[in-house]
């Protein structure tokens, strides 16, 4: 099983300035626009350079509380093309490291 596209906010959400969190059998994830700015009023040739930012990390710890040491990050284009890319490599990061996701799971802090 996957995380669906379809979890997350839509593309045009994340123009306002907002992450999407979640979490997946052990990793935690997060999906934003960096810089993590508002610039949904702002015209799109006066925003600057931006991208699609997914982030992963294991269980239990919150985006916030977790040492940037254990989070691994990917830049994707703000386009639906990089949208899916984004949800992909997530998923690719479940798959390829389902050992730390599972060990998150058997110390079972939350």
């Amino acid at each position: 099983m996957q995380i669906k596209k379809n979890t997350f906010f839509n593309l045009m959400h994340y123009e306002y300035g907002e992450a999407f969190f979640g979490s997946f059998k052990g990793m935690r994830y997060r999906l934003a626009r960096e810089p993590l700015e508002n610039v949904k009023f702002v015209p799109v040739d006066k925003r600057g350079p931006a991208t699609l930012m997914a982030t992963v990390w294991p269980e239990p710890k919150s985006y916030g509380n977790t040492d940037k040491s254990l989070m691994t990050s990917e830049n994707f284009e703000i386009s639906e093309e990089g949208f899916e890319k984004a949800v992909e490599w997530i998923n690719m990061q479940y798959e390829t490291r389902i050992k730390e996701w599972n060990e998150a799971l058997d110390r079972g802090i939350f």
